[in-house]
């Protein structure tokens, strides 16, 4: 990868704010019932996410919290948006299922051309999307949280190709907890994550992705957001920091240890609108 490529591309994200996050119940191998989550802490290390995005020159909408919905801080999961057109998610676990409504709410008052979906799926828990990768493409994840239905449907809602993708290890649950797009061509992903096959497809598409190994991934260091120079990820991952330094990008790390009790860390919190 070319390092004078790395300029930054303003973004605007929308995030909520975990007024109601608690750990009531596990849906994924992270969250543990039995420790308590600070409120006050969770809330403060989201605030500095928040103003860590607009010092860099990014607009973010603020989602409200709804009560009774402790995971609605995890906005990259109520939908996934390209140039305009929002394909809905569909939670698998009826504890989140109200979460789609609520985000179906936002883009449809915003003026957004919204599609409901008939297949499960958690928006960009398991799609991700590079404008400047084969003429814009989508990957997206499977195997966990998304039925691979929900691919061909998102294809035929955003008109744009879909790579099915097969993670076949539950701590790496959701596509974003083991790939992350670091501009609008490339990324960054741990292979292991990934069935064999997916890995072979993946390093034919990005051959000059930074590899993350396992403890990058567990330090939740692929779950992070980049505007195409500034990375921003949790204080955990610092290994993950140098990858991406080495490769020409600034870490920007955040403290998120908190919503990590949640099995989320800095992407899982910001969703991307792409109008």
């Amino acid at each position: 990868m070319n390092h004078i490529e790395r300029r930054p591309r303003n973004r605007t994200y929308l995030m909520c704010p975990p007024q109601h996050f608690t750990v009531e119940y596990a849906i994924n191998p992270w969250m543990d019932t039995t420790l308590p989550v600070d409120a006050a802490l969770a809330l403060k290390q989201w605030q500095v996410l928040r103003d860590t995005l607009g010092d860099l020159g990014h607009l973010v909408h603020v989602l409200d919290a709804v009560p009774g919905l402790p995971d609605m801080v995890y906005a990259a999961n109520g939908a996934f948006s390209v140039d305009g057109t929002v394909y809905g998610a569909r939670f698998l676990y009826p504890q989140r299922g109200a979460e789609a409504d609520a985000h179906r709410e936002f883009y449809t008052l915003q003026g957004w051309k919204f599609s409901g979906p008939q297949h499960v799926n958690e928006g960009e828990g398991d799609f991700a999307y590079l404008p400047g990768a084969y003429g814009g493409l989508v990957l997206a994840g499977y195997g966990f949280r998304t039925d691979p239905a929900a691919h061909a449907e998102a294809q035929e809602v955003l008109g744009r190709p879909v790579v099915s993708l097969h993670l076949v290890d539950p701590a790496f649950y959701h596509l974003d907890t083991a790939l992350a797009a670091l501009d609008d061509r490339h990324v960054t992903y741990y292979p292991e994550a990934f069935s064999a096959a997916s890995q072979r497809v993946l390093a034919q598409l990005f051959p000059d992705a930074v590899l993350a190994d396992r403890a990058d991934a567990e330090a939740f260091g692929l779950n992070l957001v980049s505007d195409g120079r500034h990375v921003i990820l949790n204080t955990e991952a610092t290994a993950m920091g140098e990858k991406v330094r080495a490769a020409g990008y600034q870490p920007v790390h955040v403290d998120l240890s908190e919503l990590k009790r949640g099995g989320g860390s800095v992407k899982c919190v910001v969703a991307e609108l792409r109008q």
